[in-house]
């Protein structure tokens, strides 16, 4: 369990260093605990992970200020939880189920346990995401995401990713996307 949490302090402090996170933001986490222990995705939930896993995320959150999502399994459609809190800042509509293990997931299961008061929400648009197990956390972030390559590409047994997210790029051959340059062409 020391490796894992220490794995997962090296992914979210790779992340943080791709994608500064604040208190404007929020951080979408999905997490298969089966996939971490080496069985198939939906099959072998791990509360023992979650709890530890959270631990590190959690600990993240409070020392940058951003907010957390975790994002359920597909049995409550990758709802996610959230603090009220959040789900008031950014008007997200609350949505009726409460997490389990065998529908929601352990590690959406062992945060709305742990959250202060935690609610479900049914999508959300992060800023950065952090996809252990490929639980496809894409539909929960802003465009346009941007992969970040962790140098830790497995946590446990699990495949992990992340990304980040930026503006889109609007305009055309003339547009400009660095302040430096526009105030040079304005000068």
């Amino acid at each position: 369990m020391e490796k894992l949490k220490q794995d997962a302090q090296s992914i979210v402090a790779e992340l943080l260093q791709s994608a500064p996170l604040g208190e404007k933001h929020v951080l979408v986490i999905g997490t298969s605990t089966s996939e971490v222990i080496g069985k198939q995705i939906g099959t072998a939930g791990s509360v023992e992970v979650a709890a530890a896993l959270y631990s590190i995320f959690k600990e993240a959150s409070e020392r940058h200020g951003f907010a957390l999502a975790f994002q359920c399994c597909e049995h409550l459609n990758r709802a996610l939880v959230v603090e009220r809190t959040t789900a008031e800042r950014y008007s997200w509509p609350e949505v009726s189920a409460v997490p389990v293990p065998k529908a929601g997931g352990s590690m959406a299961a062992g945060a709305f346990q742990k959250m202060n008061d935690p609610v479900l929400v049914e999508y959300i648009q992060a800023d950065a995401g952090i996809d252990i197990g490929d639980t496809f956390i894409g539909m929960h972030l802003k465009p346009v995401a941007v992969p970040v390559r962790p140098s830790v590409k497995q946590l446990g047994e699990a495949h992990v990713t992340m990304a980040r997210t930026r503006p889109k790029l609007i305009g055309g051959a003339r547009a400009v996307y660095e302040r430096s340059s526009a105030e040079e062409s304005c000068t």
